[in-house]
């Protein structure tokens, strides 16, 4: 039981022992522990005495010497941040080659390639990055024709790139990829122009598509027109033809031309709406009745000249 007791005992002080002992190892300057992406930079007196740039624990004594404890207290340690890095510039101010006012937006990466120029050559290598970026775009994408300028970015960014790369490397900042991600136009009544000719244009060519379909619906009817036109035309013509055809197939047979000749007669006397008397065949009185009547609704003849009044 007591073992036991023991053990659980020295457990429980291994957690708080074991962290003391590694702390007061480390203060020391005995070993230290580099990060992934990380670098160590080791200065005494004014002078790198040692870098460390691999990731994992490192004795100091076998890659300092005996210098490893004093650095710890007299020196200065300085920890680099080694991963990549993004900047973003926008609206960088250019001219086309046309005169327009232009802005430029570019992308770049960077990271530290010289641990020792990074720290003493520039006192500000990331502003003085930024600041070279700057200029190298103003300088190489100046009077460039507005159509490259809008389209080949590529080129552009390859430009800049190779401007700026041999400087920023002096200062222990390399350069990576760089990339034109945004032209646009600085002047808003520029923009607000170009918006208008956009909107004109646009009207243009939708009255033009209106037009060629108005046209073509034209073409379309009076063609429909022109041949309907034809077809009445033909039948118009082949009506008399075919009555005429008719009619003398009928008058080959006389009764039946008889018989249609009286029938035609009685439908214009009906449609001349005529009044018609019908006397039967021995009703002799009836028509003199109706003779007499008839004189006498008859107006007089007119009286010739030199007869006097009865």
């Amino acid at each position: 039981m007591s073992l036991l007791i023991s053990a659980l005992i020295a457990f429980a002080l291994s957690f708080a022992l074991v962290p003391l002992l590694l702390g007061l190892l480390r203060m020391f300057g005995l070993y230290t522990i580099v990060e992934e992406g990380r670098c160590h930079v080791y200065v005494l007196f004014g002078k790198v005495v040692g870098i460390i740039n691999d990731p994992g624990l490192h004795i100091l004594l076998f890659k300092l010497g005996p210098k490893a404890p004093i650095v710890r207290w007299m020196g200065r340690l300085y920890v680099l941040d080694m991963r990549i890095d993004q900047q973003y510039l926008r609206s960088e101010p250019v001219n086309s080659e046309e005169g327009a006012p232009m802005g430029i937006g570019i992308w770049y990466e960077m990271f530290i390639s010289d641990p020792v120029a990074f720290l003493f050559k520039n006192a500000d290598p990331r502003g003085s990055l930024a600041a070279n970026v700057s200029n190298s775009t103003v300088r190489c994408l100046s009077n460039m024709k507005l159509a490259d300028m809008l389209q080949d970015r590529h080129t552009m960014s390859q430009a800049v790139r190779t401007e700026v790369s041999p400087q920023s490397h002096e200062w222990g900042y390399r350069l990576g990829s760089v990339y034109i991600r945004k032209v646009h136009f600085r002047d808003a009544q520029m923009i607000s122009q170009i918006e208008e000719k956009v909107v004109n244009r646009l009207r243009q060519v939708t009255s033009s598509i209106k037009q060629d379909g108005a046209n073509q619906v034209s073409i379309i009817t009076s063609t429909a027109e022109r041949q309907a036109a034809v077809e009445f035309a033909k039948a118009a013509a082949a009506r008399p033809r075919i009555v005429g055809e008719a009619l003398n197939q009928v008058a080959a047979d006389p009764d039946v031309e008889a018989a249609m000749f009286e029938i035609l007669e009685v439908q214009k006397i009906v449609e001349s709406k005529a009044r018609i008397t019908l006397i039967p065949e021995n009703g002799g009185f009836l028509a003199e009745l109706l003779a007499s009547s008839s004189r006498a609704s008859d107006p007089p003849p007119p009286l010739q000249k030199g007869a006097g009044a009865s």
